[in-house]
């Protein structure tokens, strides 16, 4: 079985939403992969998604509301087969950690490669419906073409 990890800062907007919607086209695909999500920082560990984060997800049949945030670890290196990064700095930390199969999310979806923004950083919701469409749009792409 294949392990999929996506990893963003904190672990509370971003790469929960890539672990739910992953897990969402997982389900309807009758898929076999092993999905989590953690952030390069350990910031908000054990805390939730944040609100606006679970709030779009679950306008899209998404529930992110049981996740918790975590870091990466060690073990993550040799755990998981495809680790993806929402961005650019999310990568980098990801490689100076000691990761070396790393994917960057915006590399899929026909973004060519754009970071997927934060939208903890954005002002009011519509950032986040921005994100999600994004992500999800990227989570479907890379699960049919490198990772299912």
């Amino acid at each position: 079985m294949k392990k999929i990890l996506f990893v963003c800062l904190g672990n509370i907007c971003r790469s929960p939403l890539a672990e739910g919607v992953a897990r969402k086209y997982i389900e309807e695909n009758g898929l076999d992969l092993y999905i989590d999500s953690a952030g390069t920082s350990n910031w908000h560990e054990g805390e939730t998604p944040c609100d606006d984060s679970v709030r779009v997800a679950g306008n899209y049949g998404v529930d992110i509301s049981a996740q918790r945030s975590r870091p990466i670890t060690k073990e993550d290196i040799e755990k998981f087969d495809c680790v993806v990064a929402m961005d650019e700095e999310n990568r980098k930390n990801l490689e100076n950690f000691g990761f070396t199969k790393i994917y960057k999310l915006g590399d899929f979806g026909g973004y060519d490669g754009e970071n997927v923004p934060d939208p903890y950083f954005f002002k009011g919701f519509e950032g986040f419906e921005k994100v999600f469409k994004m992500v999800e749009r990227c989570v479907e792409d890379l699960l049919e073409r490198k990772c299912s």
